[in-house]
């Protein structure tokens, strides 16, 4: 019995990006903020908020909004190969012949993969908060894994 299979499942967090996109911006604006309602003065004492002051305060507010769109980073692509995991903080490319199980434990933030070499691999792209679009895209990657598998053992026979 074949397992029916998609042929390729491509997928995105959606809620953490909406968040992000809508906090990066905020982000920007209040360090612009600080930085034109502190200039001048500092206060009490003999220091003053230089030009560069502000440049270098602005500069932070565009790395601190850089730093939550990196959130929007993770991305998975899983096809009868194997699956190509890109996450805020590095990427991997994993063969299915590897892969012992796809699970999403209960309470996990994301999908996780079980290597045979008892690693465990996070595939922040599939994350719990994005509920039935997770569990379709969850669904995707086992029939993925599992038609593999099932073509694997065939050829074994």
């Amino acid at each position: 019995m074949a397992t029916e299979a998609p042929e390729s499942v491509t997928v995105r967090p959606h809620r953490a990006r909406i968040i992000c996109w809508i906090v990066a911006p905020v982000v920007l604006v209040v360090f612009l903020l600080i930085t034109t309602g502190l200039h001048g003065k500092t206060g009490d004492g003999p220091g003053t908020f230089q030009r560069g002051d502000s440049i270098a305060m602005i500069g932070l507010g565009v790395l601190a909004a850089l730093g939550v769109l990196m959130f929007t980073r993770p991305r998975a692509v899983a096809d009868r190969d194997g699956i190509k995991v890109r996450n805020v903080f590095g990427s991997y490319e994993v063969t299915w012949d590897i892969v012992r199980s796809v699970t999403f434990g209960r309470g996990a933030p994301w999908l996780t993969l079980d290597l045979l070499d008892d690693d465990v691999l996070s595939v922040m792209a599939v994350q719990a908060a994005d509920k039935d679009r997770a569990v379709r895209a969850a669904r995707g990657i086992r029939a993925l894994h599992a038609a593999h598998q099932e073509s694997a053992k065939a050829s074994t026979e």
